[in-house]
This record gives C-alpha cells, sequence and structure tokens, in this order.
C-alpha cells in the first residue's frame, strides 16, 4: 500500500494514537496483568483477521501497541518506487478497530504517555560508518538500509532504537556526534521541553517547532524533542 501523509493521517483522527517516527503509537492502561493480556488477545484476533499485526509491549498496568507497515510504498521525485517502513490505510484501519475493542476490555487509552527514542549521529561518512553501527547493534549488516531509503539502521526485532545519520559538512574540531530524538505526543511536547528546562536544559533551537525543538544539557549535550507535526514557519 502507498504510505500515508502526515496531513492523511492527521486527518483519520485517530484519537487514541499519535505518530511517533515511522509508526502509530498507543498507550492503553489496564487494571492488571491478566485484564491486560485479554485485550491482547482480542488485539491478536483482530489482527488475524486484518493480516497484520502491532507490535505489542505490555506490564501489570499497561500495554504499548505500534503499529506500521514494512511495505509501504514511497515514491520519490523521480517516481520510483521504494518499500519503506511507515504508516499506511491497513495501519489506520486496525488502530481504529483496537480503539473499538478498547473499552470492552477495561483498556483507557493514554495517548499524551506515549514515547519513542531513535539515536541520530552526524556524520559527513554515512555511508562508510552505517555498515559498522549496523554490525555493533544487531550482529551483522543486514540492518543497514532496512526499511528506508537511506542508510539507517533498523533491527527487524526492534532489539535497539533505530539508528539513523544526520548529513553534515566534514569537520576536523571533536564535537558531539550522537544526538537523541525523543518522539511524544504533539500535546505535551511543550510540557516535555519545560521539564528539562526546569532540570537545568536550555532551549537551543526552536526555529523549527513545533516539529523539533533543541535541548541542551549543562555540558552542551543535545536532543531533541520531536512531534509529528510540521514546523510553524511551513505554515
Amino acid at each position: 500500500m502507498d504510505m500515508l501523509t502526515g496531513t492523511q493521517i492527521t486527518e483519520a483522527a485517530l484519537t487514541d494514537w499519535r505518530k511517533l517516527g515511522q509508526g502509530l503509537h498507543a498507550r492503553y492502561v489496564v487494571d492488571d496483568f491478566a485484564s491486560g493480556a485479554r485485550f491482547v488477545s482480542a488485539v491478536a484476533q483482530a489482527g488475524d483477521a486484518a493480516g497484520h499485526h502491532p507490535r505489542v509491549t505490555m506490564g501489570d498496568a499497561y500495554v504499548d501497541l505500534v503499529l506500521v507497515s514494512d511495505d509501504a510504498v514511497h515514491r520519490d521525485a523521480d517516481g520510483i518506487e521504494h518499500v519503506v517502513e511507515w504508516v499506511t490505510e491497513q495501519d489506520v484501519d486496525l488502530a481504529r478497530r483496537i480503539s473499538e475493542l478498547a473499552p470492552d476490555h477495561g483498556a483507557r487509552p493514554d495517548p499524551a504517555a506515549v514515547t519513542t527514542v531513535e539515536l541520530a549521529l552526524d556524520t559527513a561518512h554515512a555511508d562508510a560508518v552505517s555498515p559498522v553501527w549496523a554490525a555493533l547493534l544487531t550482529g551483522s549488516t543486514d540492518a543497514r538500509g532496512r526499511g528506508t531509503i537511506g542508510d539507517d539502521v533498523r533491527d527487524a526485532t526492534r532489539r535497539v532504537p533505530i539508528l539513523w545519520f544526520q548529513d553534515t559538512d566534514e569537520h576536523d574540531t571533536p564535537r558531539q556526534r550522537f544526538h537523541l530524538d525523543v518522539w511524544v505526543a504533539p500535546e505535551v511536547a511543550e510540557e516535555r521541553i519545560a521539564a528539562a528546562v526546569a532540570a537545568g536544559g536550555v532551549v537551543v533551537d526552536d526555529s523549527q517547532a513545533p516539529s523539533f525543538t533543541v535541548i541542551a544539557d549543562p555540558d552542551g549535550n543535545k536532543a531533541c524533542v520531536c512531534t509529528s507535526l510540521r514546523a510553524a514557519s511551513e505554515g
């Protein structure tokens, strides 16, 4: 299926779900592990019917779900098709079905609680360094470029966060090369930024907010608080 645009995902109005990174994320609060397991069983049946399943993480009081298609179609500027990991209509449809099932199992959505973290490495040589990091993080180079048109390292079993490469100019002076992209629901981005500032952080650059805001700790180490919304400067 074709990958959906950010606008199409927003217009789907998935109240329980938030687009973070490449996928749709939801957290459901449950009373105990057993009720969470029953909810997951119902989700599994819905997935069987749809021929598509979410990734599931659960604990005593929560069930976390991620929906992403590993065969989404991206067309580049030249019209060439690429298969990537992204949200498609089948993810949106299954998300709606899961939202319908949740009340019957006492599963209460908590979209403000969803978070995902990606690693970003600043480099002018992504093609050279990406195989090394793929091997270090996953044990082989197969994860390099998986589900993306770039050099991202994406482990098929999600043992480690996605590592992507920020293109930079050549430079000799040592500086921070790694930074974290912390994806949150749009409605809690300001709260998360404020919490970081209250803890001693500094807003370095908010020119691209609410798409992303750069925060630095007292030592100058930077991270980005990211949302699915476009930068205000883009209209």
